[in-house]
């Protein structure tokens, strides 16, 4: 009996204590976390020291390393093709001076480049890219062609010139152009690196909604930083997707 009422005492004490907490989550802090919104999932990017000077980019020009060059690394500079260690046909497409190599180019001059041609030719033998990969949109082609006939200078311009808006970005407007230049020569077809396609809003939201598009251009630890064998995107360029991301992908 007296053991009963001492474990009933001791229950009833218990009991009335435990009224008086709240157990509360306690999210361990240190250098290296990240402490975000709830309403803001995503990890900000470095800070943006990024030039706002410079040269702006006018519509009517073709920009060797802010359009060509990205266009070139991700649907020629293949591992196995025209990479800086293949360099299949001794030709490295990933610099201006690779790019310029052997004649492939001819300034002012489209159609009698190689470069050129072998992106329009229809044999499936002497197409580049080479099948199973798809060949460039005709956006794509027109780009190299308009730079050839400008005279395939080495020229550069500022992408964030005069300052970085992040408001109102849309899939149509900002994403898919970005996307189109910089990812799609690996991730499109169905030989598309990693099964992983970047064409069509469906797609790219999906890798947005499982985190692998930010993590991946933002180089994030546990995720394959893309481009890949390009430079990465600019702070400005990767607050522009995360804040589409927050706004709730719109198209």
């Amino acid at each position: 009996m007296r053991t009963y009422l001492f474990f009933l005492t001791l229950l009833l004490t218990l009991g009335i204590a435990s009224l008086g907490c709240r157990h509360e989550l306690i999210l361990p802090e240190g250098p290296d976390d990240v402490v975000t919104d709830p309403q803001d999932t995503i990890p900000d990017p470095p800070a943006d020291t990024a030039d706002y000077s410079g040269t702006p980019c006018s519509p009517d020009t073709a920009y060797f390393q802010n359009q060509v060059l990205p266009l070139l690394v991700s649907a020629c500079a293949k591992s196995g093709c025209h990479d800086a260690i293949t360099q299949a046909e001794d030709l490295n497409l990933t610099t201006y001076a690779g790019a310029m190599s052997d004649g492939i180019v001819k300034p002012f001059n489209p159609t009698d480049s190689k470069l050129y041609k072998v992106l329009i030719d229809t044999d499936p033998d002497d197409r580049m890219p080479r099948p199973p990969d798809p060949p460039l949109t005709q956006e794509q082609k027109a780009l190299i062609y308009k730079w050839i006939q400008q005279g395939a200078l080495n020229n550069v311009c500022n992408e964030n010139y005069g300052g970085c808006d992040t408001v109102g970005v849309t899939y149509a407007g900002f994403v898919a152009p970005l996307l189109a230049n910089k990812c799609q020569g690996c991730h499109s077809g169905a030989n598309a690196s990693g099964n992983i396609r970047l064409t069509t809003y469906n797609e790219v939201r999906t890798q947005a909604l499982n985190g692998r598009l930010y993590g991946s251009i933002s180089w994030q630890t546990g995720y394959r930083r893309m481009p890949e064998g390009g430079a990465q995107f600019s702070a400005c360029f990767q607050n522009k997707i995360k804040a589409w991301i927050n706004a709730g992908m719109p198209q």
